[in-house]
């Protein structure tokens, strides 16, 4: 039997395994840099396999490392998330989550599950490759600064240094049975933004004694649209949002402070580094025309996330010989940002997308939603399709 047939013959055989494993997970959810029943879990699945880890890696993670059985050879990655996220799940599903107010509505179970079942794989077909697969079984991607960095900061991507890394998320608005794809720029980076516009308070009777904080803040709003549509590249994409703000006056009280809460994101690092200039300036100098003054905090986030161009093209002609060319949806830019991107910006990478929806089903909602599911058939592809790509990375 050849190598693909193979794999796709044991991850379907493996499914109702790796299916009960992301059950566990799903129930049993830990949020960021907290993730130690799910890294225990990890450790005693390994164990089973035989296959030699480093622990307590960024705190709860877990690193394996499978060598194949033929001399030489090169050194990847492939990379599982495992936290969950801070929701009340509203599905009623025998795997509900246990663990009140948490809930693993991003799919981190399905990655995490999903790659214990590749390691299955990879280590019955080591005789199969040259090289070493690391297995980056990472904590908090939801959180900032992300597992990823801290992972990278304590060497992971060094001894044996890594040449190539693959992540796989789940995409619930593409269909179970197929693979998303995309070669370049992916996701962006993204930025928080905190501030505090000062005026003063005073009757709303008399604005002519106060400075108002209100009108300085839709003043600031509106010019800092400009950063976007007129001080940037068109060609580049970016948005600039403000989701929160807060004003504590009343209908006859001006306050003296409004509050603010908004993201940057763009798809360029050059861009972002000029754009958090431009905001910054627009909201000071805009504050103090109008007699104000603002506070501007802009805290970075996760960088933009490009996928190496000729590995993912390598990866497309994998994808496409093991699902078939039909089952290749081509992924638009997503404005969303993901810490895999910390992998990219040192080492290529490919991150590609897991359909998982099923309408039918009504396995329809989005990530980060109190209904999110997926139908687990996506998982007898993802742990044998990841293999597979592993495999003939390492040949490349």
């Amino acid at each position: 039997m050849d190598l693909k047939s193979s794999l796709q013959d044991r991850a379907r055989a493996i499914h109702t395994d790796v299916v009960a494993l992301r059950r566990t997970l799903h129930a049993n959810p830990e949020l960021a840099f907290e993730e130690y029943e799910t890294a225990a879990l990890v450790q005693r699945e390994l164990d089973a396999l035989g296959i030699r880890y480093d622990a307590e890696v960024a705190k709860t993670g877990v690193v394996g490392y499978i060598d194949g059985g033929k001399e030489g050879g090169k050194t990847i990655a492939l990379r599982g998330d495992m936290d969950a996220l801070p929701i009340v799940e509203a599905n009623e599903v025998d795997y509900v989550s246990q663990n009140p107010g948490k809930m693993h509505a991003c799919g981190h179970d399905v990655h995490t599950s999903s790659l214990l079942g590749t390691a299955k794989l990879l280590q019955e077909h080591r005789d199969e490759f040259a090289g070493t697969i690391k297995l980056f079984f990472q904590p908090s991607e939801e959180k900032l600064p992300g597992g990823a960095s801290v992972m990278i900061q304590e060497g992971v991507l060094q001894n044996p240094p890594v040449q190539s890394i693959l992540g796989q998320h789940v995409m619930p608005f593409i269909d179970t049975g197929k693979i998303g794809l995309r070669s370049g720029m992916y996701m962006a980076s993204a930025d928080e933004i905190y501030l505090c516009i000062k005026g003063k308070g005073g009757h709303g009777a008399q604005p002519q004694v106060c400075i108002d904080p209100i009108v300085i803040t839709a003043q600031i709003i509106n010019a800092c649209q400009t950063v976007v549509s007129r001080m940037a590249d068109p060609r580049l994409p970016s948005v600039l949002s403000f989701g929160k703000v807060i004003a504590e006056g009343a209908t006859n009280v001006i306050p003296s402070e409004v509050y603010l809460e908004g993201t940057y994101r763009t798809m360029n690092e050059a861009q972002r580094t000029k754009a958090h200039k431009m905001i910054t300036d627009i909201i000071v100098q805009t504050a103090r025309a109008m007699g104000g003054d603002a506070q501007v905090n802009i805290v970075k986030g996760y960088p933009v996330l490009h996928n190496d161009e000729a590995l993912a093209e390598r990866a497309r002609t994998w994808v496409e010989d093991y699902v078939g060319p039909e089952n290749v949806v081509d992924l638009d830019l997503w404005l969303a940002a993901e810490d895999f991107a910390w992998y990219t910006q040192e080492v290529p990478g490919c991150f590609y997308r897991l359909g998982t929806r099923n309408e039918a089903r009504g396995i329809v909602h989005g990530v980060h939603t109190p209904k999110f599911d997926i139908d687990e058939e996506a998982l007898a592809l993802s742990t044998g399709l990841m293999a597979w790509l592993a495999i003939n990375e390492l040949r490349a």
